[in-house]
């Protein structure tokens, strides 16, 4: 298999609450909820970086789709990693999130690898850590 994910989906229990954490909240890009036309297929897809988006889509429009069962959700399944590029930025990022009611759930602090990072979980408790690596280049800077 060659590496060519592109679409990262979430399942969600409200649309519009998650539309509204990750564009108002966020400042994620997005043309809102399409697919609304089609039974079990309105879904927000939010642009992250070149070639990969994020996909909020409701829980039981998923289970549908996949043919599986719902389950019960569990925050520590996968995390969303957002690398930044220095520890300030964590900082506001993680600042953003809780202003856009995020719950805070391990507060930005110095790693044992020698980075700083801070999670969080977003109105579905989907977590989310939020990173600066000292040994990685983020996306928008050159690596050294």
């Amino acid at each position: 298999m060659k590496p060519r994910i592109t679409v990262i989906t979430i399942g969600v229990a409200d649309l519009e609450r998650s539309l509204r954490f990750y564009r108002d909240g966020l400042g994620l890009k997005t043309e809102g909820i399409i697919g609304t036309e089609f039974e079990y297929g309105a879904v927000a897809f939010f642009d992250l970086q070149a070639g990969l988006k994020l996909a909020i889509w409701p829980r039981k429009s998923l289970s549908l789709d996949s043919g599986l069962a719902p389950g019960t959700a569990s925050a520590t399944e996968f995390t969303l990693g957002h690398n930044v590029s220095s520890q300030t930025e964590v900082d506001a990022v993680m600042a953003q999130a809780k202003s856009a009611g995020a719950i805070i759930v391990k507060p930005a602090q110095p790693t044992f690898w020698g980075g700083y990072a801070g999670y969080f979980q977003d109105p579905d408790q989907h977590l989310w850590e939020i990173v600066w690596n000292p040994h990685w280049a983020t996306v928008d800077e050159p690596s050294s």
